[in-house]
């Protein structure tokens, strides 16, 4: 027997309780016989005055994302999806592996993590040389630096908005992410990258597509879109950007 709606998969989603992005941007891109079920990681929404306090903040969503795993685990999802994205970029290549496989070890399933979806995604748009913008701090942004430059890209430039608190995140306007493409964007580039996920930038990066003529990727569709693809389910969705219309 198979569940009725989700006849397809199950997929557990887990994000930060203070994300209000990650749920609407990945309920948009379920097709059909697919079935989100979102666990949230217990976290609070702190003033980040400095990289210490936003390597502490970041670090409180790592060390209690078990508690949501274990919670989601008992719908008995297929797949997990992890709408968090910076403590997946901590420590290069094999810190994201290793965080991968505590999450998966705890649940016994697999797990698409934002790292690694990024990296999937840049491999799959035939991007070399990348620039990206966060809502970290500096210090967050050298992680990610690092782990995209081990992954086999160069990066051009960054931009870490410094957003204050986590609910911050998703009070950015798609004015002030304008002016950061503007900026991010060059002939020395060929792809432009967005991480984290509380950022809502899926229809503005689609949007970049067409006006600059190359990637621009968004990380809850690159996240989203790994995730299906490693379940199997190819369907190309349209509207939501290259990734999942193309690839």
């Amino acid at each position: 027997m198979t569940d009725v709606l989700g006849w397809r998969r199950l997929l557990g989603v887990i994000a930060p309780s203070t994300n209000t992005v990650v749920q609407p941007d990945m309920e948009r891109m379920r097709p059909p016989g697919v079935t989100n079920h979102l666990s949230r990681i217990h976290v609070e929404d702190p003033v980040a005055l400095s990289n210490e306090d936003f390597i502490a903040g970041t670090t409180a969503i790592a060390e209690n994302t078990l508690d949501a795993v274990r919670s989601v685990m008992t719908c008995r999802p297929d797949y997990l999806v992890l709408g968090m994205s910076a403590v997946t970029f901590y420590g290069g290549v094999d810190g994201s592996r290793r965080f991968k496989a505590r999450i998966e070890a705890e649940a016994g399933v697999g797990a698409t993590t934002g790292a690694e979806a990024v990296a999937a995604a840049l491999t799959a748009v035939g991007a070399k040389a990348v620039s990206f913008v966060s809502p970290y701090y500096p210090v967050a942004n050298a992680e990610v630096r690092r782990f995209l430059e081990e992954s086999g890209f160069a990066v051009r430039r960054d931009r870490a908005l410094q957003c204050r608190r986590w609910t911050d995140i998703a009070k950015v306007t798609p004015e002030t992410l304008r002016e950061v493409i503007a900026q991010l964007d060059g002939d020395d580039v060929d792809a432009i990258v967005q991480v984290g996920t509380n950022l809502s930038m899926v229809d503005l990066a689609a949007e970049y597509e067409g006006t600059l003529g190359k990637p621009v990727i968004a990380i809850n569709t690159a996240t989203y879109w790994h995730a299906l693809r490693a379940c199997r389910i190819s369907d190309r969705l349209p509207g939501l950007g290259r990734l999942l219309s193309e690839h």
